[in-house]
């Protein structure tokens, strides 16, 4: 593989601050960002078997550790982005496409409900690996077919029934990632513009948006709002060093310019903790938290972001 090739993109020793929503996160040992399928497929195959993947998007979702990763880093922000129609109904998508791109030209072709993955932070690739959701709607509920990629540079096409989906969960397709997928919708010849501002300004009016964030760091536990308890939990303000528990919204930690990943971390075991202590119910994380504190390795690195892994 010739990665010296002006198209592609390897760098040693990358900031995944660059690269992370919350503008945190130490180096990566090596961050590709290939422009096509057969450009990641030949960087796979020559990676040594060993080397842990960690595959990002947009960065949201994702804590990465102040000592960085120990790992090759493949962002999909440079794969193929196009949104085409399959047929009257069913779209395909890459994995690499954000979330609100993809909900645009939805609803410019009448197909819905597609709105709602304007509220979702990330790329398509990440809201297919946590079935993420906005609205009410749910990524999973209009998968009809996904296409994924081993480590090996094989690439597969998958049925939904050939994972196991729940509340911000998949699971499935062990050391598998996701490329791309096709989503069957609906006609709905009401579906405009108008729908996907108006969740825009309902999100905005809800949540810190334009501040540096992952969006929603807990999951909501069954029958309750993090938010609620975290709120209840008189958390909101809440600091560490520079990170926040935003006054808006209790379930996004805001970095007010200069925090460290360890500072929000520290907040989020304050607020788990809190939690737990006030109400009994233990918060899990929707953030994932990868890579090394500055001072000893922690062993997260192969974990994935945002990137589509097809766990």
């Amino acid at each position: 593989m010739n990665l010296t090739t002006p198209t592609l993109e390897l760098l040693h020793n990358e900031r995944m601050n660059r690269h992370t929503s919350w503008r945190v996160g130490g180096p990566a040992d090596l961050f590709f960002k290939p422009t096509s399928i057969e450009s990641l497929q030949d960087f796979l195959q020559s990676l040594a078997e060993e080397t842990p993947l960690l595959w990002v998007g947009l960065g949201s979702n994702l804590l990465v550790r102040d000592g960085g990763v120990r790992s090759a880093v493949i962002c999909t922000l440079n794969l193929p982005s196009a949104v085409e129609r399959v047929d009257e109904l069913q779209v395909h998508v890459g994995a690499g496409v954000p979330c609100t791109v993809f909900a645009r030209q939805c609803v410019r072709w009448k197909l819905g409900p597609a709105a709602f993955f304007a509220g979702i932070p990330g790329t398509v690739g990440g809201a297919l690996a946590m079935n993420a959701g906005a609205f009410g709607g749910e990524t999973w509920e209009h998968v009809a077919r996904v296409e994924t990629i081993d480590r090996a540079g094989v690439r597969r096409s998958r049925t939904p029934q050939e994972f196991q989906v729940g509340y911000r969960s998949v699971s499935g397709a062990a050391a598998e990632w996701f490329l791309g997928a096709n989503f069957a919708f609906a006609g709905d010849q009401e579906a405009d513009m108008s729908d996907i501002k108006a969740m825009l300004r309902k999100r905005g009016a809800a949540q810190p948006v334009g501040k540096l964030s992952c969006g929603s760091v807990f999951r909501n536990p069954p029958g309750q709002f993090a938010a609620q308890l975290i709120e209840q939990a008189g958390l909101k303000g809440a600091t560490s060093g520079d990170a926040i528990v935003s006054e808006k919204h209790a379930n996004f930690i805001i970095n007010r310019g200069s925090a460290t990943a360890a500072d929000i971390e520290s907040l989020i075991e304050i607020v788990r903790r809190r939690v737990e202590e006030s109400s009994g119910t233990k918060l899990q994380l929707e953030v994932r938290i990868v890579g090394e504190t500055a001072a000893r390795t922690v062993g997260h690195a192969a974990a994935d972001s945002d990137g589509a892994r097809a766990r």
